[in-house]
């Protein structure tokens, strides 16, 4: 049926030109048609026919000599019949290859190259952002060079990737009733993106979501009038009106045209009657009544009367037109001083060459805006009524794209641009991982890793936060690190003050029963000014556990260290002077020993301990005084904290204060393993030789878990190495005694602690 309009469009320029007093006065155009059927052989034949003069056929001829032909057939065949010497005027070859002046001279075509049609595709993909499309062509010159220009510009766009997902090539004179196959084929594909590339009413066709429904771009009346072609896009020829061309198909009747076969055909396949004026028919339209004659195309809605968007039978128009002006220009006789000063002389209509129009057509006569690459942007749209209908939403103008994105209908229905690509964008956080032999389009999202982020879509890598930043929960933004330290709030904190705090109550309550109790055996035999020291210092040794616990800060940091220093060092010097006591005491027993007892009075026994501690003391004061632990952030490993710790400035002072500590202990131990078997019922010198195991184990395992530690867990490590020890010389002293005190009152005389 469209076919049949274009070649009435032919036919009414020809007798609008006829009617033209101006144009060709005293020439009249005529015309022949054949069929082709789009097949190569036969188009071939047609135009030798022509040629050759064969009156079977002949190809829209211009005059009787014939001067000038309108080819409908594809680009494969007009690159076939180009190499004829007469000029061919195409209204639908739109290959680029035949724009080559040198191959095919006598070549020209009122329709734009395709490589301005398949350029505009590509741009609809970029401005949709479109990266993941499946390509559907003819195989033809037409579909290979409109992908190659596709692609090409898809490419070369700048920071722009795009993969053609699947290509399949079908041959045109079968591509109609492929539609189906292609379509099951779709319905299998991770492509959302099909363009079809065909040749037909139409020219590019895009598709989109094909699993669902189609919509794209293209304009294929084959697939427009079905449904699955709801929400498709296309570049279209440009729609041009030709006035009085709608009242000229109305008029049409058989009776005013007897001898046209083609309207005789139409008449009766549309209108189910058989012409009476050609009523001699073959057998198969016997059957059909006679027309009644009053059957008419006037005020009926029928697509071949439908001239609102004429773009093909436009392209006849002008092509008709284009022949007739070089024609006129020809039979004129132009000014010498024109460029076609080498034609001697004036043409007449009985004496016209070929390369006569062919030079007319390509100097003077040709215009040139059938050259412009300009087309329509078209939307195929639901309506209520029901068959869809095609909308003009938008133009290409050149290399300019006008489009009105809110007129376009989706398959979805709705005007938000529909997304096609292989893989999502990825969203902030994340980057892109390509997958190993799949396209640069297709890739997995990875959650960037902590203290990475990346803060906006389609990243293709994390970047690292600086040092003092840590990435939030999203890894989206870098957020200041939080300060962390070992706090009296946390469950840590509280666990350790609740012991220190416990600790210290208990010794204030071993203090209590010794001083209530002073008089007894017990108290007084273990030497009880000792004790009350020794009780002083453990609770010393508890409380100073709490200076760690809390905000470094540099008084904290300085008063902590020295505080458990001087705290057990004076513990520890009160068991060892009590220790020494106890060997004295059993070594003067024997003869010519009482002189050692002199060195071992309460004077000196309080001098021994004040002399252990001020060593410590002067220790603490030149670490501190020379380079003190300061507060310090280690910014370590910790992930989004900062660990808020006192840095020990210089390690040799740490070292001396603990291993002053171990020599004392140490001494302590050996001269109290060697006062164990001393003879005495109730020998301390046993208590503080397993109080001095359990002190030495402590400390010996604190050295490598302090090192190991990580963050505030190295103070909570020094506190529990101060608080295991505390309660190992508490326990391991105290606890016999106050038993005995206090449960065991019969034991507590001094006939029962002298027994041997």
């Amino acid at each position: 049926m469209e076919s049949l309009k274009y070649m009435y469009a032919m036919a009414f320029a020809v007798e609008e030109i006829n009617r033209n007093s101006t144009l060709l006065p005293g020439v009249k155009l005529g015309y022949r048609i054949v069929d082709g059927c789009s097949r190569y052989p036969w188009a071939l034949q047609v135009a030798l026919s022509l040629v050759g003069g064969d009156e079977r056929s002949c190809s829209l001829t211009a005059s009787m000599p014939h001067s000038a032909s309108y080819e409908q057939s594809g680009e494969t065949s007009m690159i076939i019949i180009s190499e004829m010497s007469f000029p061919q005027i195409s209204y639908m070859a739109s290959c680029p290859c035949l724009s080559d002046r040198l191959k095919f001279p006598n070549f020209f075509r009122t329709i734009p190259s395709d490589i301005y049609q398949a350029r505009a595709m590509a741009r609809l993909a970029i401005r949709f952002h479109w990266t993941w499309i499946g390509a559907v062509l003819v195989n033809n010159d037409y579909g290979h060079l409109a992908i190659q220009v596709y692609v090409f510009v898809l490419y070369m766009s700048p920071s722009y990737k795009v993969q053609i997902y699947i290509y399949i090539y079908i041959y045109i004179y079968i591509f109609y009733c492929s539609q189906r196959n292609y379509y099951e084929r779709c319905q299998t594909d991770s492509t959302q993106n099909s363009s079809f590339h065909c040749k037909g009413d139409s020219d590019l066709l895009l598709v989109y979501r094909c699993k669902e429904n189609i919509s794209g771009t293209g304009q294929n009346k084959y697939l427009a009038i079905s449904k699955v072609a709801s929400g498709v896009l296309g570049v279209a020829i440009k729609s041009s009106t030709i006035p009085g061309f709608e009242s000229y198909l109305r008029n049409l009747h058989p009776v005013r045209r007897p001898d046209d076969e083609f309207l005789r055909e139409f008449w009766e396949k549309e209108f189910g009657c058989n012409v009476s004026s050609l009523a001699k028919e073959s057998l198969q339209k016997a059957s059909l009544l006679p027309c009644s004659g009053t059957e008419s195309l006037d005020g009926v809605q029928h697509p071949f009367t439908d001239t609102s968007q004429l773009r093909v039978a436009y392209n006849v128009y002008l092509a008709v037109y284009a022949a007739a002006h070089a024609l006129h220009s020809l039979l004129s006789c132009p000014n010498r001083d024109s460029p076609l000063r080498n034609i001697s002389t004036c043409s007449s209509p009985n004496h016209i060459k070929p390369i006569e129009v062919k030079m007319f057509i390509t100097v003077s006569s040709y215009p040139q805006e059938f050259l412009k690459s300009q087309y329509d942007l078209v939307n195929w749209q639901n309506t209520p009524e029901g068959p869809l209908k095609l909308v003009l939403i938008g133009r290409v103008d050149g290399f300019d794209v006008h489009l009105n994105e809110s007129a376009i209908q989706w398959s979805t229905g709705s005007s938000q641009v529909p997304v096609s690509v292989c893989s999502e964008s990825c969203p902030p956080g994340t980057r892109m991982a390509t997958r190993k032999g799949e396209p640069v389009c297709c890739f997995d999202c990875i959650p960037c890793a902590e203290g990475e982020i990346s803060n906006k879509t389609g990243s293709p890598h994390c970047e690292r936060c600086p040092s003092a930043f840590w990435s939030n929960a999203k890894r989206t933004v870098c957020i200041p690190r939080q300060l962390d330290f070992l706090s009296f709030n946390e469950t840590l904190g509280i666990t350790l003050t609740t012991a220190a705090v416990s600790g210290a109550t208990v010794t204030t309550a071993v203090f209590v029963v010794f001083v209530c109790y002073r008089q007894t055996p017990m108290v007084r035999a273990n030497n009880s000014e000792l004790s009350f020291l020794l009780l002083l210092s453990l609770k010393l040794c508890f409380l100073c556990s709490l200076v760690f616990i809390g905000r470094p800060s540099v008084w904290a940091c300085r008063f902590q260290q020295a505080a458990f220093g001087i705290s057990f060092v004076l513990c520890v010097s009160c068991l060892l002077v009590k220790t020494m006591v106890v060997l004295v005491v059993f070594r003067s027993a024997r003869p010519g020993a009482e002189a050692l007892m002199k060195w071992f009075g309460p004077g000196q026994q309080r001098g021994s301990v004040c002399l252990f501690t001020c060593i410590q003391v002067i220790i603490c004061a030149i670490w501190l005084s020379l380079s003190p632990p300061v507060p310090q952030q280690d910014l370590g490993f910790q992930g989004s904290k900062v660990t808020l710790k006192c840095a020990m400035a210089s390690v040799v002072g740490f070292s001396l204060v603990l291993g002053y500590i171990g020599f004392l202990a140490c001494t302590c131990l050996l001269l109290a393993f060697l006062a164990r078997k001393l003879p005495d019922n109730f020998n301390e010198a046993k208590l503080i030789t397993f109080s001095m195991l359990i002190f030495c184990a402590v400390w010996v395992a604190f050295v490598p878990a302090y090192v190991s530690s990580p963050g505030k867990y190295v103070v909570a490590v020094e506190i529990f190495a101060i608080l295991a020890s505390s309660y190992g010389l508490l326990l391991c002293i105290f606890a016999p005694k106050c038993f005995i005190i206090l449960l065991r009152p019969e034991k507590n005389t001094k006939k029962y602690l002298m027994a041997r």
